[in-house]
């Protein structure tokens, strides 16, 4: 199904990048739909949400742990194949691990988690299965963009 650096009609580096796209969305969306929630925003103004303490280091934290998937957009478009797809697969693997250990608190944080997991699944199972293309295969794509 993925042949010479295409999946549907798709350049590789495109689908992967626009998979993270996708994740960051249900994410962020994610996040936002907590808002929601009765007696969050008064959790939130008290400064301890689900019996956690909000602290600067659980910030930096959840920062670093967000900016994993924003910084997947960009490298899945510009690193060279051997790196991006270990990227892929590797950065993919830690952010199923932390949709899973953040866990989900009910109905809708379900939804959004299984959605995120299969498409972090996808995008290493295209990771996995991306063969670097040969030279004449470049030459070819070159010649059929002209």
């Amino acid at each position: 199904m993925i042949a010479n650096n295409k999946t549907m009609g798709m350049d590789i580096k495109a689908l992967l990048s626009t998979l993270w796209i996708f994740v960051l969305f249900n994410m962020i969306f994610r996040d936002l739909h907590e808002f929601g929630r009765p007696g969050f925003l008064e959790e939130i103004m008290t400064g301890t949400v689900n019996g956690v303490q909000i602290t600067e280091g659980l910030m930096l934290i959840g920062g670093i742990m967000a900016e994993i998937p924003i910084s997947m957009v960009l490298l899945s478009r510009v690193l060279k194949y051997r790196l991006n797809r270990w990227a892929n697969i590797i950065a993919s693997a830690i952010t199923i691990l932390i949709v899973i250990q953040n866990g989900p608190a009910d109905l809708d944080d379900m939804f959004f988690a299984t959605i995120e997991i299969v498409s972090l699944s996808f995008i290493v199972w295209c990771a996995w299965k991306w063969r670097k293309p040969t030279s004449g295969t470049q030459l070819k794509n070159l010649e059929s963009i002209q």
